[in-house]
Order: C-alpha cells, then structure tokens, then sequence
C-alpha cells in the first residue's frame, strides 16, 4: 500500500533538491513502510536506514537486507506502545550522530499524501465519488486521508479550474486499534493487540481529523476473524489490518446498501501466517458478529465498537 506513497514522497525530495541521490534516507516502521521505502530508495539510488518494530519478520528482513537497506530491530517487547516509543527515541539518536540523514518523517510530513493522488483519480473514474464510502485503517492518516482529500476535491481540467459534475458525497470510515491515542481510545487495552500499523501511542502529524465521519475500533480477535472469512470468501490473503477494514466495510455496505464501499486492504498476509491464520479454528463467524455502537470513548468496549466522528478535530493528547 505505501509503495506508492515512498515513491512520490522520495521522488518530489529529489525534484525540490531537499535530497540527492546517494543520501541517506531515514525511518522507523512496524513493516509495510520499511519495505516501500527501500524500494523507493534502490530505484532512485539513496541509502536506507529504517528503524523497525519488533513485529518485524524474517521475511521482511530478508528482503530488506535484498534491497541494501540497513535494518535496526527492536528488542522484543510485549508492550508495542513503548516499542513505538523506544524507535521514535532511536530516530533522534541517529539524527544526532547523523545530521546528514534526511528523516522521512512518515508520521507528520504530508509529502506522503502525494502518491495518493493517482490513486483516487483512477477510483474517481471506475466508481464515481456520488455516494462512496471509504473504510481503511488510519495508521499514519496517509492512505484514507490522502485518498478522501482527493476525492472529496474536485477535479481539475488542467487549467487550475474545477470541472462541473455532481459534487462529491465521499463519507470517510476509519479503523482503529484499542489503546491508541489517536482518536482518544488510550484508556482501552486490547492484550492480543499486534495491529500497531493502525494505531498510534504517539501524536502523528499527519492525521487529518476532520476528514473522518466515522471510527471503528476492533479488536485482534474481530480482526482475525474478518481475515479468516475475506480468504475463505473472497480468496483474499491479506493481513490483519485488512481483515479489520474488511470486517467495517461490510457493516458499513450493510447500513446503506445504495452506497459503494470501498475498503484498503494494506498488505498480504504472509507475515501473519502463524500468529492470525494458524489460529483460524478460533475465528468467529462474521453472523455473529457486530459493533456496539457509542457516543462517546468512555463506552468504547472490545471486541468491536462504532461511534460516529462528524469531522471534528483531534482529541488534545493526540495532536
């Protein structure tokens, strides 16, 4: 998913001479952004140093260690949110023995909505944005962020001119762990939790509130169980934070039928092999299934809670 995101933020640094081949580029992630930065940085000829999560794994190092970039893991840790702590304390240490090193800044630089931009216009074309509703993790914001903001803009005729057409009804879902601050669930704990991709215990910059209608927080064991039936159904082998957007997606297509839901599934699922789909006799199926809807967090419960958002701003911890 965020290949395209790299490739443009990577490439408008070296267009804007903020960056040039041969430098360092430098990030943390929990996995997915690890490997589109490295590609990003092998075709456009820049050295990669990621600092990763201790979620990160052997197949991932491997191909990391392909690409040429240089991979700091985590020590393992049964608490991901110090784990996220530990690596953004890791970045600064790097940064100040390396002042050199561009900080890619995935979490607050908005140059990651870039790539999106592509991406919506090519949804645009094959659904229209008439009553489209949007599900997806939030995580950093870039994806749903980027892709609402451009679908909710009107496009232009390359004049700098709005083209006429029905005004854009693009409703915006997102997708949340229990635990992150992000939108103010912090006081809820899920202790299965390995959805970090999603969630966040740190302010990230780069979340667009506003732009959020509605929020799902789901549980691993409701996440589990929405990738366990997207295979069985549909033959989708993706991961965990897929099996979450895609457990939404369809309460949400349940809600308002006349609407086209659209959903990201981020990643495959090969990194969940053992810790989700080994454990698919566990899975709860989706029938019995359904989110408690809230006002408010103070009533956010697992496995799996709904609360309307209505654009408003950022929770104060999370900003």
């Amino acid at each position: 998913m965020k290949v395209v995101s790299a490739l443009a933020a990577v490439r408008h640094l070296l267009d804007t001479g903020v960056v040039r081949r041969g430098d360092t580029l430098l990030d943390s992630s929990s996995g997915i952004y690890a490997y589109a930065l490295a590609l990003a940085c092998h075709r456009h000829g820049m050295r990669c140093h990621v600092v990763g999560s201790t979620t990160v794994d052997r197949t991932l190092r491997t191909q990391l260690a392909v690409l040429g970039a240089t991979l700091e893991q985590m020590e393992p840790c049964d608490d991901l949110k110090l784990d996220q702590k530990r690596r953004v304390e890791r970045i600064h240490e790097i940064l100040a023995a390396h002042p050199e090193y561009h900080w890619m800044r995935q979490y607050h630089d908005d140059i990651h909505y870039l790539g999106y931009r592509r991406i919506a216009d090519r949804i645009r074309e094959e659904t229209g944005t008439e009553r489209l509703t949007v599900v997806g993790g939030v995580g950093s914001g870039a994806s749903t962020g980027a892709l609402t903001r451009y679908l909710r803009d009107a496009p232009g005729d390359g004049s700098g001119r709005a083209s006429a057409g029905a005004p854009a009804d693009v409703a915006l879902v997102g997708v949340q762990p229990y635990g992150s601050l992000t939108f103010g669930a912090q006081h809820t704990a899920d202790p299965e939790i390995i959805i970090a991709g999603i969630g966040s215990s740190i302010p990230f910059g780069n979340v667009s509130h506003e732009l959020y209608d509605t929020l799902h927080w789901i549980s691993f064991d409701a996440a589990l169980s929405g990738a366990v039936d997207l295979l069985r159904r549909h033959a989708v082998f993706a991961g965990l934070s897929t099996g979450a957007a895609y457990l939404a997606a369809r309460h949400e297509h349940d809600r308002a039928p006349e609407r086209t839901v659209l959903f990201i599934a981020p990643d495959t699922g090969h990194r969940y092999t053992d810790s989700v789909y080994a454990r698919h006799r566990e899975a709860t199926p989706l029938a019995r299934l359904a989110p408690r809807d809230v006002a408010d967090q103070a009533e956010l419960a697992l496995p799996w809670s709904r609360m309307p958002w209505n654009r408003t701003s950022a929770p104060p911890l999370a900003v």
